[in-house]
């Protein structure tokens, strides 16, 4: 059954030049993309979709650097798209991602690690509305 996910290329990938790459990787995995567009936002934005990480010691930097440039926010679909994403992007820390990940391959740091994707199908579905109105979703 196909099923929908949402990522955002990050703000260090955007500023490198990664954003064609890491579309064409998730292309080859076989997502296709529902919805698409280059924005930034601002730090309360970033606070906005991040609260869930609101206790967490790193809050602060995180929304900083969310705000801090372009972001590219993504729907895609595909059968099994959050768990494929998932294993796509590789771990968090870039230095354990596996290789031929997107982490491993674009990204610098625990922090600046190019890539986010949703959780969970609950977790998608608030990030895909914070982004996406229905009618801009193909």
């Amino acid at each position: 059954m196909s099923e929908r996910t949402f990522s955002i290329i990050k703000p260090d990938a955007v500023r490198k030049g990664y954003t064609a790459a890491i579309l064409a990787e998730i292309e080859k995995a076989g997502f296709k993309i529902v919805g698409l567009k280059k924005i930034s936002i601002s730090k309360v934005q970033a606070e906005g979709f991040y609260a869930v990480h609101s206790a967490r010691p790193f809050f602060d930097s995180l929304t900083t650097f969310m705000s801090s440039g372009s972001i590219v926010p993504l729907v895609l679909e595909k059968d099994n798209a959050i768990a494929d994403l998932r294993k796509l992007m590789g771990a968090t820390n870039p230095a354990n991602a596996e290789e031929g990940t997107i982490r491993k391959k674009f990204a610098g740091s625990i922090e600046e690690n190019a890539i986010h994707g949703s959780d969970a199908p609950e977790t998608a579905a608030f990030e895909i509305g914070y982004f996406f109105a229905g009618y801009e979703l193909a």
